[in-house]
């Protein structure tokens, strides 16, 4: 017996064909063969398209409703964003203006060698 691949993706014009030759008489097994996928995946199919769930209106909304949330998340980012650089422009103006000591990120400003050492 042949191993049925897994995971692959089929499109909905193509799951609408199967499930209405199912329809049409053909045999599940005879599809399933034929199309090199279960007869269980078959079954699910026939009950979507029974359904209604491959109607181009349906899937148009289904993908509507996708686009939209995405671009709700897009414009949050966008707010976000827009938030941190107005308050990275204010830092900017009320931050301490440039230094002439070197200074570094880890340890500060350079220490003084005190009169204790020289010794």
């Amino acid at each position: 017996m042949k191993a049925l691949a897994r995971h692959r993706s089929h499109s909905v014009a193509f799951k609408r064909q199967v499930a209405q030759e199912f329809l049409a008489g053909e045999t599940l097994h005879g599809l399933a063969k034929r199309h090199d996928i279960s007869r269980n995946l078959i079954r699910i199919w026939v009950e979507k398209y029974e359904a209604g769930a491959f109607d181009e209106d349906v899937q148009s909304a289904d993908l509507l409703q996708v686009y939209e949330a995405r671009i709700a998340a897009l414009e949050r980012l966008v707010g976000k964003q827009a938030l941190e650089l107005e308050f990275l422009k204010g830092a900017q103006r009320l931050g301490p203006g440039p230094t002439s000591a070197p200074m570094s990120v880890i340890t500060g400003p350079a220490a003084s060698p005190s009169r204790r050492d020289a010794v």
